[in-house]
């Protein structure tokens, strides 16, 4: 390995996202990613403490921006339009990156154990975003409701942006979604 160079965390993620996708997650060794990257594999774990960390290393940088945003969401707002507010920010952290989503996603669908990790992961978003939401006085049912809806229509909005080129706009995915909701709820 050559001397340290700038963006190690960069080429790591690059590097594990193309290996996962040409080898499978399974098939790639930490060492095989940061051997990709130009570093140590001893470098590779500073930044990341297994190679599934990899696919879910910006999953608490998404948390705190939902619970930020909900918590600085004007008072007089509906609960329901707090999480489309603060799904929506959080739409930002990825939308410069879809081409790394896609290929995210790829690697996720076909292995059970990452699945169960992303469903974790969003079941996490939405607990913090329904302490949030009580927290600023939405009671326990509503604010469960508010979250779980929240984090659902945030997933699909998700899995349209990443999969069809008509919609490129993450945060209007998100919008789109939730439209489709109020006004399948409209009538009821």
């Amino acid at each position: 390995m050559g001397r340290w160079q700038p963006g190690a965390h960069e080429r790591l993620m690059q590097s594990a996202i193309e290996l996962y996708s040409e080898r499978g997650f399974e098939q790639t060794t930490a060492a095989e990613i940061a051997q990709r990257a130009g570093v140590t594999e001893r470098t590779f774990f500073r930044y990341f403490a297994d190679k599934r960390e990899v696919l879910f290393n910006g999953s608490a940088e998404l948390q705190r921006r939902v619970v930020t945003a909900i918590a600085e969401a004007p008072a007089e707002m509906a609960p329901l339009d707090v999480m489309s507010r603060a799904m929506q920010g959080a739409a930002t952290l990825m939308q410069e990156n879809r081409a790394w989503s896609r290929q995210r996603t790829a690697v996720i669908a076909l292995n059970p154990g990452l699945q169960e990790r992303e469903l974790l992961k969003l079941a996490r978003l939405a607990s913090a975003a329904a302490v949030a939401l009580r927290e600023r006085g939405v009671p326990e049912l509503a604010a469960s409701l508010a979250a779980e809806t929240g984090v659902t229509v945030f997933k699909i909005g998700f899995e349209t942006w990443v999969g069809d080129d008509a919609h490129p706009d993450f945060a209007r995915c998100i919008r789109d979604s939730l439209d489709q909701l109020r006004g399948m709820t409209s009538g009821v």
